[in-house]
Formats: structure tokens, sequence, C-alpha cells
């Protein structure tokens, strides 16, 4: 009951930040990555209350629990994918992208779609997609830098970018999801008299712990330090965890920047 209550609260509080970041920078890409952290909070009320009823169990908290505590990384991945296409724009490293920019939004995305709707219907086939895709959007983004930094663009030669800071910032929370859905996947390959699952220390070592860090690496290291350089100037990022200034950097057309969202070219 203590971790539950504890990581409740841990929860109600980062996406609290992200909620004020989300308003000050309006970031709206990043409302899915704010909702998975309303499924954490919420989820860990389920389990709160199933522990609550022990040994006499009812359905609900247990589905409730079980299902929003299982796709709420899924949820933040969609927030998470998009962010590679804006660092790329910024950087005019499109050159250095093993998926084309019209794709790589549509790609990931889709991915992720897909690994949601199989966890709600069969866990172990869900995580599998969602470690397929976590993974490929490491080696991507991994490929992505290596020969930016071999060979960088004009852009990230003469003007500022914080684009490997953001790319870490991704490393971290892909690593992170990738950990957890592995750990996943042992639990529900195990089945219900399983070791993990018959240990809820490692729920919240490898999930709750690794989620709650994912959220706050990005409250820290804020992905509209990137957005705001594409929005024609008007656009915010937080300085520190709080605090907003307007970006004052040269900028690509801010039309390219609307075009990844879409998937357009």
């Amino acid at each position: 009951m203590a971790a539950a209550v504890i990581f409740i609260i841990l929860f109600i509080l980062i996406t609290a930040i992200h909620l004020y970041q989300l308003i000050r920078t309006r970031l709206w890409i990043f409302i899915p990555f704010i909702l998975g952290g309303f499924l954490q909070w919420i989820g860990y009320i389920g389990r709160a209350i199933s522990v609550s009823e022990t040994p006499n169990w009812t359905i609900g908290p247990y589905v409730m629990q079980t299902l929003l505590l299982l796709v709420a990384p899924a949820v933040y991945a969609a927030s998470i994918y998009i962010m590679l296409g804006p660092i790329i724009i910024l950087t005019n490293g499109e050159i250095h992208s093993i998926v084309q920019l019209r794709w790589l939004t549509k790609i990931f995305v889709a991915g992720d779609v897909l690994s949601f709707l199989l966890q709600g219907a069969d866990h172990i086939g869900g995580l599998m997609v969602q470690l397929l895709f976590s993974g490929f959007f490491m080696v991507t983004s991994a490929v992505f830098h290596i020969c930016m930094t071999k060979f960088p663009t004009t852009k990230v030669l003469s003007v500022f970018v914080p684009w490997e800071r953001q790319l870490y910032a991704l490393y971290i929370a892909s690593a992170l999801s990738f950990v957890r859905s592995l750990f996943r996947l042992i639990e529900y390959a195990q089945g219900n008299d399983g070791y993990l699952i018959s240990h809820e220390v490692y729920l919240y070592i490898f999930d709750a712990v690794l989620m709650f860090a994912t959220m706050a690496v990005f409250a820290w290291i804020h992905p509209s330090e990137i957005t705001a350089r594409l929005s024609g100037g008007n656009g915010k990022h937080p300085a520190g965890v709080f605090r907003a200034y307007g970006a004052t950097y040269p900028l690509p057309p801010p039309d390219k920047w609307g075009s990844v969202l879409s998937g357009e070219e």
C-alpha cells in the first residue's frame, strides 16, 4: 500500500509539472505524454485499492491497474517518437536519417498505435511490437547521431542547436521504456504463478521507477527547446523546469515544422 501511495503522489506531481510546461510552451504534441502520466497515477490508485481489498479482491480495481499501467508507456511513446523529426529538421540533417522524414512519424506512430491496441487484447504480442519499434527507434536515432557527428551540416556548425542534448533525452527515455517493456514481457511469459508477478517489488523497480524517471527526464530536458526554434520565433521553451522564454535563434521555415507532424514532405 505504501509504495502505491508514494507513486500516486510522485506521478501526480510530475504530471502537474508537465501540464504546466505544456500550457507555457504550447507543445501540443506532448499531450499524449501527459495523458500517459494521468494513466500512471490512476493505475496506481487502482493498485492501492486492490491492496486494501486483500484477500477479497474485486475485478474493477484489478482491471484498472493492470490495463492502465500496461498501456501508459505506449501513450508516452507517441510523443517521444514524434520528437526525432523536429531534431532532424532543425539541424537540416535529413540526409543522415535512415528513414525519410515523410515516413518517420507515420512509421513509428503507427507502430505505437498497433502496440497500444494489441496490449489491450494480447499483452505479450503488444509488448513484443513495442520492443520492436522502440529498438528500431533507438537505432534510427543513433545512426542519425553518429552521421551528424562525423559529417555535421552547415546549420549545426554555424548556429547553436541543442540537438545532442535532446537526442540524449530520447536515448534515455527509449532505453528506460525498452527495459520496462522487456520486464513486462518476461513477467507475462512466466504466467500468473511466475516469480516476477508474485513479488511486487519488481513492478516498482522495473516499471514505476523507470516510467517516473522518463517523465522526469523530459521535465528537465524539455522538447520545446527544439520546437520553439521551429515556430518562427514565437515559441517558448522552459529554462530549467518552471520558467519559459521566447526563442531568439535563426530558424528554418515554419511550414517545414508543420510537415513532419502531418507526415508530408
